[in-house]
């Protein structure tokens, strides 16, 4: 029960800091205080791209498959959300208003237009992770590379959602959605890695050889951490379309991906509050060298060669920031010290330099 009233406190808090962050970027403010619109959208940007990193750590970090594909599986729910929201959402929206009302009838099919695109990103995922999952190491990474320039260009070529010239988005979405996606994707990958799912991720990246001769079926495996991964690619890719309010393929890139990778690189590998240190400081540290217009993409770049250099590991390594940081190192109960751990040496030699003292006493 002590459990739960914590958990429960906790979501309050996290609910209440996204009300209040959202209110400070509302035109409104709160008491007086607003968020001017250039941090704002570094802020709405910096959520997006922390869904984007901890989706892709659970499977490059705790699955230890690389993947250059993530861009791709953005696309995909970046343009099947927008597809919905141009050409059916304003009929749903507005067969619904009678009933439930404007305001929460946009709301609910926003909500379905983020499920629909999280879920076709999924698909994908799954098209491509059961024939590539197969693969290890640069092999997979070349057939997730070219999955995510097939989409592009093929996304560039179909003039229903603009084509080259690319694809205007209706709708204005809140911090709301963006921060309540990203704790979800949070929670969601957290309780995984937690579980005998993340125990069995785990064991793969480890040793792939010894996990399926311990019976673990690491194909099964990869693919569901590869479609969990791609599906929240997804949902980013709509929050991206829905707040950019414009879509176009050169959004998706490959540097896009490789963009991704080094937020996880740079945080930690494996480590979920690295992924989150590692998307924030990939979406700020570009603005604050924005000064630096001539030097800016040097300096970046070195900075990241220096970080790679002293830290290999990331950030973090493969450790969670957390609270217990915070704490004092507890002492050792004293019911698990060794027998004769605090008389400088152990039994064993003890008994010998007994019978040496007792030998010497005796001669005297």
């Amino acid at each position: 029960m002590a459990r739960f009233g914590k958990r429960l406190i906790i979501v309050v808090a996290i609910f209440f800091a996204l009300f209040i962050v959202n209110r400070l970027i509302n035109d409104e403010g709160l008491f007086g205080f607003y968020m001017p619109p250039y941090y704002a959208r570094i802020l709405m940007l910096a959520g997006i791209n922390i869904i984007l990193a901890v989706s892709l750590n659970l499977i490059t970090g705790f699955t230890g498959q690389f993947s250059i594909g993530h861009a791709g599986f953005m696309a995909v729910g970046a343009y099947s959300s927008a597809y919905l929201t141009v050409y059916h959402a304003h009929a749903w929206e507005q067969s619904l208003a009678g009933v439930i009302g404007k305001g929460l009838a946009g709301e609910l099919i926003f909500l379905l237009v983020i499920i629909v695109g999280g879920l076709v990103a999924a698909l994908a995922g799954v098209l491509v992770g059961i024939p590539s999952l197969r693969l290890r190491g640069d092999y997979l990474a070349i057939v997730t590379l070219g999955f995510a320039e097939i989409i592009r260009i093929v996304l560039l070529n179909i003039d229903k959602v603009g084509g080259a010239t690319g694809f205007t988005v209706p709708g204005n979405i809140s911090f709301l959605w963006v921060g309540g996606t990203a704790i979800i994707t949070i929670a969601v990958v957290r309780n995984l890695v937690k579980s005998n799912i993340g125990r069995a991720l785990i064991s793969i990246r480890e040793d792939e050889l010894a996990a399926e001769a311990m019976g673990i079926n690491s194909t099964r495996y990869k693919v569901l951490a590869f479609v969990i991964s791609s599906a929240f690619a997804g949902m980013a890719g709509v929050l991206f379309a829905h707040y950019n309010r414009f879509l176009h393929t050169n959004d998706f890139q490959f540097i896009r991906s490789f963009e991704v990778i080094i937020m996880i690189v740079l945080g930690g590998m494996g480590s979920i509050t690295g992924s989150i240190l590692g998307a924030i400081v990939i979406t700020v540290l570009p603005e604050l060298l924005r000064g630096f217009s001539e030097w800016r993409l040097v300096i970046y770049s070195g900075l990241l060669i220096v970080i790679m250099l002293t830290r290999p590991q990331g950030v973090l390594g493969q450790h969670e920031f957390g609270v217990n940081w915070l704490k004092r190192a507890r002492r050792r109960p004293v019911g698990d010290e060794a027998v004769g751990a605090g008389q400088g040496v152990p039994i064993a030699e003890r008994s010998d330099i007994d019978a040496k003292e007792a030998a010497k006493r005796g001669n005297e």
